[in-house]
């Protein structure tokens, strides 16, 4: 058995470094490894907890909104508030446009130049995908960076700015729009459904959403009107190298739900495992530091956690990733969870037919932008300029809470406790912490670490293509990961 180490991946946020063992051409086991420790947590100790909203975000330069709407989350159910409907709705949207944003960002920068790549030179439709995704270079960037920077106004008008906006509070939103601003936003959502109806999907996101199945997937994409999509050469390029069966982790999914409404969430939280769905437990969540830096060997929950460095002493320590478990066991978060979750029939089919996968993750998300796209429409209808958008923080001596949001990699969670009025505790679980967690103490693979278990390796082969679509597949975001 030979061992082969992949890393520093680039076109990843932070640090990752990927250890296989390899014997008779495949993966017979792997370790991940979040390799830069940072600290945020340690860092919240003893201050105001307001000052959770200015430092949490600057965690992430990608989804520093949904950690901003998690540390609000926690300080209202630490203080008991509870948003206005305007304050409910703009949240909605300004989560929306990060996560749009992050899913098409992987699509267009991250992922789709491994397909580039000249190890795949000779295949009939390497140079076409070349063309269109090489990295810096490729003519899909010209069309998507405008796109994405004209989308980003939404953040303009209902946040202030992005990244790291201040304008998401315990009680609501703080950039109150206008009845003109809200004409505004209806261009700025017409003309960036323009641009995915035209390049991402060549049809309309409704027709896009309502695909069912794996073989209505592959009829799409090779129909004559959507065939030279940007997804749906994706597509033609995954059956191609079966795509749609690697990667497989453990087909158990959670979600803590996303996008608030009265009555539920527009995705809602739960957990999905061979067909069955349960309620989301928060209680059911414990973090296994076992195998990391840090000190503890024993499973806590994240409301008993700390975040103290032992860089020595620990053998059986590769990460600075804890590894979190629910109900004692492996799970899967994302794009895919969200829509098991939700049960989307193309998302059951694709997992019921070959599990978790490389297609059925990119897929999740492009089914995502066609879900969510019309429905930031439907909020901005609801929002009615000149009601509130957001109530009053009142200082707590003492409380508690728990902030859960899914950002566009997964289920992220951060739970608060305050002492006479400081922040005492802050632990943070971040979707990659789920998805590339180190072995827990009873020596269970994380989710990535049991995704790559069984991808051929050729000889000789160094920096094995399958196994960085796979990686790339979840998404990283190491900086994330370690806070």
């Amino acid at each position: 058995m030979t061992r082969l180490v992949l890393g520093p991946f680039n076109r990843v946020e932070g640090d990752l470094e990927v250890a296989l063992d390899v014997a008779d051409g495949q993966v017979r086991s792997a370790e991940v490894s979040a390799s830069l420790y940072r600290g945020f947590e340690s860092m919240l100790i003893g201050r105001d907890p307001m000052d959770a909203l200015v430092i949490v975000p600057r965690i992430c330069g990608i989804c520093s909104v949904s950690q901003s709407a998690a540390a609000a989350s926690a300080l209202a159910d630490a203080a008991g508030l509870v948003m206005p409907a305007n304050g409910r709705l703009a949240r909605n949207m300004i989560q929306a446009c990060e996560n749009v944003v992050d899913h098409l960002t992987h699509f267009y920068c991250f992922f789709t130049p491994d397909f580039a790549r000249d190890s795949y030179a000779g295949l009939s439709w390497h140079a076409a995908m070349a063309t269109r995704f090489r990295a810096q270079r490729g003519t899909a960037l010209a069309d998507y960076l405008p796109a994405r920077a004209d989308f980003l106004r939404v953040m303009g008008y209902l946040a202030g700015k992005w990244p790291h906006t201040l304008a998401l509070q315990p009680g609501g939103t703080t950039r109150a729009i206008t009845a003109t601003e809200k004409v505004r936003l209806f261009g700025v959502l017409r003309e960036f459904r323009a641009f995915l109806e035209a390049r991402l999907f060549a049809d309309t996101l409704e027709n896009f959403a309502a695909l069912d199945s794996l073989p209505a997937l592959v009829n799409w994409a090779d129909a004559a009107a959507t065939r030279e999509s940007d997804f749906a050469r994706f597509v033609q390029v995954a059956m191609a190298l079966g795509l749609e069966q690697v990667g497989r982790a453990t087909d158990h999914f959670v979600s803590v739900g996303a996008y608030a409404d009265i009555a539920r969430p527009f995705f809602p939280a739960g957990c999905w495992q061979g067909g069955v769905v349960s309620a989301f437990d928060p209680a059911a969540v414990m973090e296994d530091a076992s195998h990391a830096w840090l000190v503890g060997n024993t499973p806590l929950p994240p409301a008993q956690g700390e975040t103290r460095p032992q860089p020595d002493g620990k053998d059986a320590a590769y990460s600075w990733c804890k590894a979190p478990r629910y109900a004692g066991q492996v799970v899967e978060t994302g794009a895919l969870a969200r829509q098991m979750l939700s049960a989307h029939p193309l998302a059951l089919d694709l997992v019921t037919r070959h599990g978790a996968s490389v297609l059925g993750r990119i897929a999740g998300r492009m089914l995502e932008v066609a879900r969510v796209l019309p429905q930031m429409e439907a909020w901005l209808k609801e929002i009615m300029p000149g009601d509130p958008f957001c109530v009053p923080w009142q200082a707590l001596e003492e409380g508690q809470g728990v902030g859960l949001v899914e950002a566009a990699r997964g289920a992220l969670g951060h739970w608060l406790r305050i002492e006479r009025g400081k922040i005492a505790s802050y632990q943070i679980i971040a979707p990659t912490t789920w998805n590339f967690s180190p072995r827990d103490a009873g020596g269970q693979p994380g989710a990535l670490e049991q995704a790559l278990v069984g991808l051929p390796v050729a000889e000789g082969e160094k920096a094995p293509v399958l196994v960085q679509h796979v990686v790339r597949s979840f998404d990283p975001c190491m900086v994330c990961t370690v806070h």
